[in-house]
């Protein structure tokens, strides 16, 4: 791990963490070079997994991705990147369960959508808003008019 001050590879790990579910761990290390103290986090690589999109093409699970797209649907709102983190590899967990290397784009989306929408309403409005590509303001109305009525499966 390079120090992001100096640069050097040379540090030392003070400290190792690992997260609630098990699926990360955060060290706490410092430069031996400039005594620079910084965190890192280590997670699961999941390699080989591919996504199946809406068109049908097939396209390498990017994680970052996901991520990104999580975070911009909780920007400006109380969420923590760890929040997002923890959602998102909830999410990887429940779909590797369900599917073997294929994912559908849609039972990914579905299980942020599933996640988010207990986390933060507004968060969960902005990234159901680009997922579900609703067509007409009527749509995007109907889902938002929704938040309050517990879903079929929430019973």
């Amino acid at each position: 791990m390079r120090c992001p001050k100096c640069t050097s590879i040379e540090d030392k790990v003070l400290d190792s963490r690992i997260s609630k579910e098990g699926s990360s761990i955060r060290r706490r290390r410092e430069c031996l070079e400039c005594g620079h103290r910084y965190s890192t986090t280590e997670s699961l690589v999941r390699d080989g997994m591919v996504v199946i999109k809406r068109d049908g093409r097939r396209e390498e699970f990017d994680r970052e991705k996901l991520v990104r797209a999580v975070r911009a649907a909780c920007h400006k709102r109380p969420v923590d990147l760890e929040q997002i983190t923890m959602l998102v590899e909830d999410v990887m967990d429940v779909v590797e369960a369900q599917f073997e290397n294929e994912i559908p784009s849609q039972a990914i989306g579905e299980g942020v959508m599933q996640r988010l929408r207990s986390v933060d309403q507004v968060a969960y409005v902005r990234f159901a808003s680009i997922y579900k590509q609703f067509r007409d303001v009527a749509e995007f109305v109907d889902e938002v008019s929704s938040l309050g009525k517990p879903k079929p499966d929430d019973r």
